[in-house]
């Protein structure tokens, strides 16, 4: 007769145990579990099992924040949670930082003023301007090039360990767009730690990589498509992000935690003119299976 094994019944474990067994699951584990029972709840609520979540830098980083709230947070969740929800502005506003809500992994967003933006300096090419849907204190918006280049870099040490992130160019198309709805190239790649960006330059990076970004969204798209390209060669924004911008995945890399370089993203289109553009900046998120 087979012996039938002993069932643990969790919730007559010590609160502290559960708080243990918890922080080992993950953070969307830990907002499911309390509807189990009250002293599940207090257990996946405590600072024991959310500390296990914040990346152990993250007080380190937002030392280097001026925009931070004055008003202090009553647990470790709620900073948590503020940290998936805000992002924050740290690097002189040169970059923002937050979470990843499902697994607790860094997240950053670089601004458009902090990336290479080729001809960005020229106000015949590019204008500066403030919008009050951009976390940063300046977008950047294409008036007309026929070298479209923008290229952003982040120390892989940055990044959380073991994980696959994925680069999305964040942007707007304003009303008078010309150009946009032919393919670009994108790239992501890791670099040497301090890497020129001219050695090599951008056409030896992007030398026989095809073109398939285009940065109209598909539904705008679906007459063109049919006469010029082939829809499964080509690639369309994101248009359900939060904050009412879209998305460009650039590219994806592995960030074993071991390396020493710097990630560069890179979206061009060097043949034709372009107008219309209004760049926010590239972030860096953890891939989602």
């Amino acid at each position: 007769m087979e012996m039938q094994q002993p069932q643990m019944d969790l919730q007559a474990l010590p609160e502290g145990c559960i708080a243990n067994v918890i922080s080992l699951t993950s953070p969307a584990d830990a907002c499911r579990l309390p509807l189990l029972s009250k002293i599940i709840k207090s257990a996946a609520e405590s600072d024991a099992v959310w500390n296990k979540f914040i990346p152990p830098e993250t007080h380190t980083i937002l030392s280097r924040s001026n925009s931070l709230s004055s008003s202090p947070l009553k647990s470790k969740k709620e900073l948590y949670m503020s940290l998936c929800d805000n992002p924050v502005l740290i690097d002189e506003g040169n970059m923002s930082f937050s979470l990843d809500k499902w697994s607790g992994k860094k997240c950053y967003m670089i601004a458009a003023k902090h990336l290479r933006i080729a001809w960005g300096d020229t106000p015949q090419y590019w204008k500066w301007k403030s919008l009050p849907e951009s976390r940063f204190k300046e977008a950047a918006e294409l008036r007309f090039v026929c070298w479209l280049e923008i290229r952003g870099r982040i120390e892989t040490r940055m990044l959380s360990p073991s994980t696959t992130y994925k680069a999305y160019l964040v942007y707007k198309l304003t009303e008078h767009t010309y150009g946009l709805d032919w393919p670009a190239v994108v790239t992501v790649g890791a670099r040497p730690y301090g890497f020129d960006y001219e050695c090599p330059g951008l056409l030896e990076i992007t030398a026989g990589i095809k073109q398939t970004a285009i940065l109209v969204p598909q539904r705008k798209m679906e007459r063109q498509l049919a006469r010029n390209h082939d829809i499964n060669e080509v690639k369309f924004p994101n248009e359900n992000r939060a904050d009412g911008w879209l998305e460009m995945e650039l590219g994806e890399f592995h960030c074993q935690g071991d390396e020493d370089c710097e990630l560069e993203m890179t979206y061009c289109e060097t043949s034709m003119g372009r107008s219309g553009l209004l760049v926010e900046g590239i972030e860096v998120r953890p891939k989602r299976n």
